[in-house]
């Protein structure tokens, strides 16, 4: 059975759809959160869920060298990272040592609307703003550039004339509510 830690910045509703649903018995089991902002909600779902949280500065999270990180995901015996609202860029050492083991699910269809600064309402808002008929999710393995790994699925959304970034980002919710436990389920049962 896989060992999980699940990256996350933010709210943690992708968090807790990944610990809810590997939790419950499946493949794998979600046994470290990971964050970077001591006041982000997902401590709370986290906590609410029984899986234990750490919370790392930014400079630990992104050297060059993140040794106190790797240890803590070896003490756990992590051997999947799932990344879900983590807005920090994975540092090299963690790419190398976990590769084709960490997976990122990004609000858009990358390669389009990808890279530094391209997460949450921005990304809904340049797409509204390109005039693009359709968005969705992408989730793909995590490499050393920003939205760059292989692409493990994708699911689309029609954007219509009268959709603002909030309307956009609740079609994008559902989206990844549906689909991003079972594509990490099956990524892992491959």
């Amino acid at each position: 059975m896989d060992n999980i830690a699940v990256f996350a910045s933010g709210s943690g509703s992708n968090a807790e759809n990944i610990i809810r649903h590997f939790n419950g018995g499946n493949t794998a089991s979600v046994k470290l959160v990971v964050c970077n902002k001591e006041n982000a909600q997902v401590l709370e779902r986290a906590a609410n869920l029984g899986v234990p949280s750490v919370v790392l500065p930014r400079e630990e999270l992104t050297c060059a060298d993140p040794q106190r990180l790797l240890t803590l995901l070896e003490e756990n015996g992590i051997s999947l990272i799932v990344l879900a609202g983590y807005l920090l860029k994975i540092p090299e050492a963690l790419t190398i040592r976990f590769k084709e083991r960490i997976i990122n699910i990004h609000p858009a269809l990358l390669p389009k609307f990808g890279g530094k600064g391209m997460y949450g309402m921005n990304v809904h808002r340049a797409v509204i703003e390109a005039g693009e008929a359709e968005s969705g999710i992408t989730i793909h393995l995590v490499d050393a550039v920003y939205d760059n790994g292989k692409i493990l699925f994708q699911a689309t959304c029609p954007v219509i004339p009268t959709d603002t970034p909030e309307s956009l980002a609740a079609k994008i919710h559902a989206l990844e509510k549906e689909h991003f436990p079972a594509v990490v389920e099956k990524y892992i049962s491959r």
